[in-house]
């Protein structure tokens, strides 16, 4: 069995490996790279592949025959889930493909801000090899918060836990195992105010939309880093922007490509907001798996048993 038609928008074809391509064209009577597919394209697609572009009502009532969308990373809410359920149609996304890429990250922008790494290049670079005038503070003995302990906040720990930090958590759900290596459960609200460095690892949903409200963020430790390779949605913007101009904390974002320029202006004028581009999750690594479970899910569709369903 093979789809009929495959539309794909919000992602090149050049961002797909041979071997990807070849295992897509086995599936598929035929590809469609497009983000503004012709009237007929849209009426015989019944598969549609995409990553982070909006797919509402509209999209999919334009998709008479569409009867499966694959969205080519972990996030989905810009999906219709329901409406699409409604329809009979089944959404699957990709996860865990880049814990590891982001965990990394995590820590990779950590010390590059601790560190002044990037003052100690740029100064080197002009031949000024004087370590006057620098300053560090270390991970070991810190307290190392996490928010959202799935995978990638379940890694993150996991690191931070080899650097010697004294590493708490907040999830929904409890994770025994982790705790028995020494990451210690705390009420959010309790964490919060302790942390020298704090990760915000949540998928984005009504529940943990502007999690980090005017409250907790008003409850930041001074001093403190707090990392968010998630959503920003997940972040009371007014509030952050008023600890920001505070100067009393520093705020590392790297969902940049989400947010609307009039708010990249107002987070990017201050120095102590350290942004990003979209390059957590990025890794060879990561990019070849993400392929692999797009291709999987589409294969286990066509046999019956679609896999990481969202909706």
């Amino acid at each position: 069995m093979k789809f009929g038609k495959v539309l794909v928008t919000g992602f090149e074809k050049s961002e797909l490996s041979p071997s990807t391509l070849k295992q897509l064209n086995s599936l598929v009577q035929k590809v469609i790279f497009s983000s503004n597919p012709n009237t007929n394209d849209r009426k015989n697609t019944d598969c549609l592949l995409c990553k982070f572009n909006p797919v509402d009502k509209n999209t999919i009532d334009s998709l008479p025959n569409l009867k499966y969308i694959g969205v080519m990373s972990t996030g989905y809410a810009k999906v219709d889930t329901n409406y699409a359920k409604s329809k009979g149609i089944v959404v699957t996304n990709v996860p865990r493909y880049s814990a590891e890429s982001v965990a990394e990250f995590v820590i990779a922008v950590i010390l590059e801000h601790i560190r002044q790494l990037e003052k100690a290049k740029a100064q080197a670079r002009k031949g000024n090899y004087s370590e006057s005038g620098f300053s560090a503070t270390e991970i070991k003995d810190k307290t190392f918060g996490i928010l959202g302990l799935g995978r990638i906040g379940s890694r993150v720990a996991e690191l931070a836990l080899g650097f010697g930090a004294n590493v708490c958590y907040w999830s929904r759900e409890r994770k025994r195992v982790l705790e028995k290596k020494g990451i210690k459960f705390e009420n959010a609200d309790t964490l919060i105010p302790k942390c020298d460095f704090l990760s915000l690892h949540f998928a984005l949903n009504k529940e943990t939309e502007n999690f980090l409200n005017k409250k907790r963020i008003a409850k930041v430790k001074k001093g403190a880093v707090v990392i968010n390779t998630a959503p920003m949605e997940l972040v009371d913007l007014d509030a952050l922007e008023t600890r920001l101009k505070a100067g009393d904390i520093t705020f590392i974002l790297d969902h940049s490509d989400e947010m609307s320029s009039a708010n990249l202006k107002r987070l990017s004028k201050y120095k102590n907001c350290i942004i990003y581009p979209p390059i957590a999750y990025i890794s060879k690594e990561a990019g070849q798996t993400k392929q692999e479970i797009l291709i999987k899910n589409m294969e286990n569709f066509l046999k019956g048993s679609p896999s990481n369903v969202v909706n």
